[in-house]
């Protein structure tokens, strides 16, 4: 692998690059935390050779808004389908929006 290469993981938001120390650190929570999320199963870190989890970019974000709402008093079930929910909205109005912006999608509405 080349140093370029592995370089660009680190623009990827769902490479595994934060230990659960650093994680935890980086979204204001407790190592507890981050295992209670992941026995929620809202967010499941890859794990290291050695067993250790990984988190990533993505999964960091997902962490951080259920501990946003933990800490306004959400059970952190309520909390998961809340984040759960903000996440496919955010994900279909991005879709929505590719797809307005797509050419065949503009000559339909001129055809209408």
């Amino acid at each position: 692998m080349t140093a370029d290469n592995s370089f660009s993981r680190l623009d990827d938001d769902d490479y595994p690059a934060y230990t659960m120390g650093r994680a935890a650190e980086m979204i204001g929570a407790t190592p507890a935390f981050l295992r209670a999320v992941g026995e929620a199963r809202l967010v499941t870190p890859l794990r290291s050779d050695g067993g250790h989890r990984r988190y990533s970019r993505y999964q960091l974000r997902i962490a951080a808004r259920a501990r946003e709402l933990v800490d306004a008093g959400t059970p952190i079930d309520a909390a998961r389908r809340i984040v759960i929910l903000e996440d496919q909205l955010e994900e279909a109005a991005r879709i929505n929006e590719e797809l307005r912006g797509s050419p065949s999608t503009s000559r339909h509405r001129a055809d209408a």
